[in-house]
């Protein structure tokens, strides 16, 4: 065996007789101040979610004190929506994101402007006001 393949080998016995948890798998209530108050939408499904989404969730903490008060409020209204749709909902929105990064750049302004237009007119005939553009 390689001395590398045997040191990890090692390592990783090593973790699992220890019992050591893995560095991002954290309660909600384990979590700092600074990360609860980033994650505020996801509070209620934090214990739930796989290491990997935690991870990842946790690391957009990490950059949310340096976001703006518009940036903060983006992020918790976007957080806040993402956790309320389905998992066929979120996929088919993953599905379209992929899309649209096909687009070509010069033809996605365009489409972002068709998608407002749309929305506005859909907001009109309800009644609701449209929702403000995100900034560029």
């Amino acid at each position: 065996m390689r001395p590398f393949r045997r040191s990890i080998l090692f390592a990783t016995a090593a973790l699992l007789i220890c019992g050591a948890a893995p560095a991002f798998a954290k309660p909600w209530t384990e979590l700092t101040a600074g990360q609860r108050e980033a994650l505020a939408p996801l509070a209620k499904e934090w214990d739930a979610l796989p290491e990997k989404k935690q991870h990842y969730y946790l690391n957009l903490a990490r950059r949310y004190p340096s976001l703006t008060v518009a940036g903060k409020q983006r992020l918790h209204e976007r957080l806040d929506y993402w956790s309320k749709l389905t998992p066929e909902q979120r996929e088919q929105a993953r599905q379209k994101y992929k899309a649209f990064k096909k687009v070509p750049a010069d033809q996605r302004e365009q489409v972002k402007k068709m998608v407002r237009d749309r929305e506005a007119q859909k907001s009109a005939s309800s009644g609701v006001p449209p929702a403000a553009p995100a900034p560029k």
